[in-house]
């Protein structure tokens, strides 16, 4: 899979095709529909299994450090009222960084996202004023497409970071759904 199939697949799926609207809608600044949604979205089409999965979260990040945490949730409660089939989740990067122990602020929500904990979640989609798809790749398509799981620079720059991402894994289970993810524990 290249960026122009990821893109194709990101429009030809109807539910995110209609959740792609839907956060642009919100006129949040630095808006993507990121991590799990787009990583689940590629694993399940190259398994074979329904690409779309209404169980995993909708991850919804932006940036914008006039809007408060508290806002941040009444955002999510919005999107959950009146779109109650997805799983959302919505996270303001201006702020995210508090909960990422040795983590300067974050400059942008691209910023944040290449220093998610794996190189494969650390993946964005939004649309643009034309209606396109643009697509933020820190790292690449290959380890998502190759069902690599393994830490970003950011996560493999020290052992305290690097037992997070371990604990990650451990807790995630991602290899009963897809057995043939090979999860690496540094570079």
């Amino acid at each position: 899979m290249n960026e122009t199939a990821l893109k194709e697949l990101l429009t030809n799926t109807p539910e995110i095709d209609e959740i792609l609207k839907i956060i642009d809608k919100l006129n949040l600044s630095d808006t993507w529909l990121c991590a799990g949604s787009i990583r689940n979205l590629i694993w399940n089409k190259l398994s074979g299994q329904p690409p779309f999965d209404p169980t995993t979260d909708i991850d919804v990040v932006f940036f914008d450090p006039e809007i408060t945490y508290e806002a941040t949730q009444a955002i999510e409660r919005a999107l959950q009222l009146d779109h109650p089939s997805y799983a959302w989740e919505v996270k303001n990067q201006a702020h995210m960084h508090l909960h990422n122990p040795n983590t300067a602020p974050y400059l942008s929500a691209r910023d944040a996202m290449a220093k998610f904990p794996e190189r494969c979640t650390a993946i964005g989609a939004r649309l643009t004023a034309t209606r396109d798809i643009e697509l933020f790749l820190p790292y690449g398509l290959a380890d998502i497409t190759d069902f690599i799981v393994r830490p970003t620079p950011f996560f493999s720059e020290n052992a305290e970071k690097l037992t997070i991402y371990c604990e990650r894994q451990a807790k995630k289970k991602w290899q009963e759904r897809w057995p043939q993810l090979q999860i690496l524990s540094a570079e």
